[in-house]
């Protein structure tokens, strides 16, 4: 290995630390390690959404036909459109708008869009059963130790390692605590059944063309859409949480065919939620997960340390953004990376991805609590007023451009690195 090349560790190595690890693949004076806490590396989790600006993303750190390939090895269905209708109230069945007309997305199961950003990686650069216990920074190197007593020094850390992230704690100190994620007011769950079972169980009327159908009611939202190539449907039930706890563990809680009644007891005479149910409880262990957000984080980088993803700013899924934020990060990341050719680069690399980086999560944290809150049904159920409300909620989120993203970063990176 040349001794010129810098090291640079992922710590996670769920979808945003192997994106990343995409995006650094590609510097030729990076060395790059992912460190994975799990016996392998795998993603939790039903499907995921890649709007237009993921896409986009991941075209700027792949090349736009290598991304494209990648998402068709994935079994990414290219959904037409997001079908928003109401699912209780007087208007129950009623169209409220068709969302990213023109602008298909794509939806993936996870493990499958994993497997695949795992696939171009060295195998000696993905350590798996790697549960990280100290980070010692220092002047020439940062130590990182692990559980199995195994330590490793690199020149730079990336921290992707989740909602409740070490590194975040490490980047955070004093303020950690006061910043950790907390209750979001929301639960939900969900599950992947075979296609034919969703179009028996749903109607068929709903399976004519691959899109997501969500509806709108009183406390509740539900989202059907189909995955893998049209082999399997994800069924998801979110609703407002009365009770969120305080405690993380607390976050999965066992799902009742009671819960999920009580939870949509306006919904039962409209058109989908006694199928929704039926399709929710339809597996082993049927469980609730409490949504947990990043309320505010006051930096997202420590010197030659920062964090992305759900580490950095973990949100609700109600504008389908999480993972576009983590791509989002990346392609930043692997712009501002490539400028570095010294130790001290780093720092000034991760304060410019900190400064172009955190207002935007910031806004989509918090517009995406708002949907929330307007899609289970506490703006009113009225079609048009819904439609004003949420017609313009995507907007800032889709239209990035994401060429003039990465330069805002380089050109603040250039501006701190004049001033040191």
């Amino acid at each position: 290995m040349a001794s010129n090349r810098f090291r640079v560790a992922i710590v996670g190595g769920g979808l945003a630390g192997a994106t990343l690890a995409n995006a650094l693949l590609q510097l030729s004076q990076i060395e790059v390690h992912v460190f994975e806490s799990a016996p392998e590396f795998s993603e939790r989790g039903a499907a995921v959404g890649l709007a237009i600006n993921a896409q986009m993303a991941l075209n700027e750190i792949l090349s736009g036909p290598a991304a494209v390939a990648l998402l068709d090895k994935a079994g990414g269905v290219a959904t037409n459109t997001s079908r928003i209708l109401l699912g209780s109230g007087p208007e129950a069945g009623s169209l409220i708008f068709d969302l990213a007309e023109g602008d298909p997305g794509r939806t993936l199961h996870r493990a499958s869009l994993l497997r695949e950003l795992l696939a171009p990686l060295p195998k000696d650069s993905l350590h798996a059963k790697k549960q990280l216990l100290a980070i010692n920074a220092k002047d020439e190197s940062i130590e990182l130790s692990f559980q199995d007593a195994s330590v490793y020094l690199f020149d730079a850390v990336n921290g992707a390692d989740g909602i409740f992230s070490f590194v975040r704690d490490h980047v955070l100190g004093d303020q950690a605590a006061t910043c950790a994620a907390s209750p979001a007011g929301f639960w939900n769950c969900r599950n992947l059944v075979p296609f034919e079972k969703a179009k028996a169980a749903l109607g068929e009327e709903y399976f004519e063309v691959d899109r997501q159908w969500d509806w709108v009611g009183e406390g509740a939202f539900l989202m059907h859409d189909p995955l893998e190539n049209r082999a399997v449907v994800q069924c998801v039930v979110s609703a407002i949480e009365e009770d969120p706890g305080t405690n993380p563990k607390d976050r999965k809680r066992p799902l009742s065919r009671e819960l999920l009644e009580k939870s949509l007891h306006s919904w039962l005479d409209g058109p989908i939620a006694k199928g929704i149910i039926d399709l929710a409880l339809d597996q082993e262990d049927p469980s609730s997960y409490s949504q947990w957000e990043h309320k505010h984080t006051p930096t997202y980088a420590k010197k030659r340390v920062c964090v992305m993803g759900d580490a950095a700013h973990a949100t609700t899924p109600w504008q389908g953004a999480g993972v576009g934020l983590a791509i989002e990060d990346a392609m930043v990341l692997g712009a501002l990376l490539a400028k570095v050719s010294s130790k001290n680069d780093f720092e000034h690399a991760f304060q410019a991805y900190d400064a172009v980086r955190r207002p935007r999560c910031q806004q989509i944290i918090d517009s995406s609590r708002e949907t929330g809150h307007i899609l289970c049904g506490q703006s009113g159920l009225r079609a048009e007023e819904l439609r004003g409300l949420l017609a313009p909620q995507w907007n800032f989120l889709f239209g990035l451009d994401m060429s003039g993203h990465k330069q805002e970063a380089l050109d603040k990176m250039r501006e701190i690195q004049q001033k040191a």
